[in-house]
């Protein structure tokens, strides 16, 4: 079971900021976790590395022929799901039920970064990484996975306010 860095990222919103290639340079894959709306920025996300994408609630058809509503992968041994989540806001514990099987479950909506432990699972926002709202500074997410286990960090990027 190889070791593996997934660039997490969500709520680019049209907006894909230049650090982002930076902050993220190095992962072995890249989870865009919808409201792309751009579906270029998908294509362009692939210079970092293999990209899988679902769609969010603002991506219209060039996203969705593009990205699925909903996406579960394995990494490294850990089984990763992903999915934007307005289908389920405001109670993300939902997901736990909807992705039995995951030990990690990317999700964006909100644009709030957070990891929040629910027993062996990892529940992931890793932030906006478009334009800053909420109070909270544009960002993107390390999910770092080794002998089976999951981690992340979060990586601000710049405030364009």
């Amino acid at each position: 079971m190889a070791d593996a860095r997934v660039g997490l990222i969500s709520d680019t919103h049209g907006y894909l900021r230049p650090e982002v290639f930076e902050a993220l340079a190095g992962v072995d894959r890249v989870i865009h976790a919808g409201d792309v709306e751009n579906p270029d920025h998908l294509a362009d996300l692939e210079a970092i590395a293999p990209v899988t994408a679902v769609c969010g609630n603002v991506d219209g058809a060039g996203v969705r022929l593009k990205a699925p509503e909903e996406a579960s992968l394995e990494v490294a041994g850990v089984r990763i799901a992903v999915i934007h989540g307005h289908q389920v806001h405001p109670d993300y514990r939902l997901l736990l039920a909807r992705f039995p099987d995951a030990r990690v479950i990317v999700h964006g909506h909100t644009h709030v970064p957070r990891a929040d432990a629910v027993g062996d699972v990892l529940l992931v926002n890793p932030g906006a990484a478009g334009t800053a709202q909420k109070g909270y500074q544009p960002s993107v997410a390390i999910l770092e996975i080794s002998a089976g286990r999951a981690w992340v960090r979060h990586v601000r990027l710049a405030d364009d306010d």
